[in-house]
């Protein structure tokens, strides 16, 4: 075994469990044990458990984005400040400056690709699963030799799941391909569009930080269109499950919490007047809401006064 081989052989095992896992589920429901529909569902129940298990690392990727955004007009005065500088001193001057912003700051400019960094082991381990099916290979874990062969020789509308488009033997593996490479491409284009042009602040397009979130909306999805047609049905099923999963997940997080003011911030205080408005209440902002203190609450019990008592406080009558 190599030593990528050795790295994934744990994920291996786990990617095993999981799709043999569901696919027993599956079965045990009444559909047919060779079916592609009961593999790609339990492709589809591997990445509902990989996503699921990110959402943590997910949140912590929009809080330090939230962080970067809010940090950039800072960085765009370093590098103005040394703009057209390109002696030694100068790189390394700026350099140490723009760290000790993101240690000052707690920012990190690569969190953003930690979620994909961590689900391509992932990817890669299941992309290995399938090729060793493929060739009727025993996987390492629950995929024994039966599981193996099913998963190899499954097909769905006719198309096995373990051709590509470039290796295609029907029409059928071709038009699915195909489709799905569309699908793809557009979900990875709209989730980035939905970052570009609804959650950026406008001291943000202001930055070299758009400059480089535009060129990712027109490069990720091609990125999909050349990988695509030489990765086999089976693969591409798991990577267009976890875009749509990342374009609905995206819409939730813009739609609920936006970027301060970002054209999805003006529009969610538009929702909440609107609907402070159907209720008869004064309208609020979205900045008013954060930023209100919080009332506490009194849980000590107002003690009944008696008469004598009250008298001597208010004093004798005249």
């Amino acid at each position: 075994m190599d030593f990528i081989g050795t790295i994934l052989w744990p994920l291996r095992w786990v990617v095993e469990a999981i799709l043999v896992g569901f696919h027993n589920v599956l079965t045990a429901f009444g559909m047919d044990t060779a079916a592609g529909s009961t593999w790609v569902l339990s492709i589809v129940g591997l990445v509902l458990v990989v996503r699921a298990c990110l959402i943590p690392i997910f949140v912590r990727q929009i809080k330090s984005q939230r962080r970067m955004m809010e940090i950039a007009p800072r960085l765009k005065k370093i590098q103005d400040k040394y703009k057209g500088k390109r002696d030694q001193f100068s790189r390394e001057a700026m350099s140490r400056e723009t760290m000790a912003l993101y240690k000052d700051t707690g920012t990190n400019p690569l969190s953003s690709c930690l979620p994909l960094l961590i689900q391509m082991p992932i990817f890669f381990s299941l992309y290995t699963v399938l090729h060793n099916a493929q060739q009727e290979k025993v996987g390492i874990g629950l995929l024994n030799a039966a599981l193996s062969n099913s998963f190899g020789e499954s097909a769905l509308f006719g198309a096995p799941l373990k051709e590509t488009f470039l290796g295609a033997t029907t029409w059928e593996v071709r038009l699915m391909a195909g489709a799905m490479v569309v699908i793809m491409t557009a979900s990875q284009f709209i989730t980035q569009l939905q970052i570009v042009s609804k959650n950026m602040s406008p001291e943000t397009k202001a930055s070299p930080m758009f400059k480089q979130q535009r060129m990712l909306l027109y490069f990720l999805p091609l990125v999909f269109v050349f990988s695509g047609l030489s990765f086999p049905l089976g693969v591409m099923f798991y990577w267009l499950t976890s875009n749509v999963w990342t374009m609905a997940q995206q819409f939730l997080v813009i739609r609920n919490m936006p970027t301060p003011g970002s054209e999805a911030a003006l529009a969610r205080e538009e929702r909440l007047a609107r609907r402070q408005q159907r209720k008869g209440l004064p309208s609020i902002t979205v900045t008013e809401i954060e930023s209100a203190p919080a009332v506490p609450k009194t849980t000590q019990r107002t003690q009944p006064v008696g008469k004598n008592r009250s008298k001597k406080q208010n004093g004798p009558k005249k």
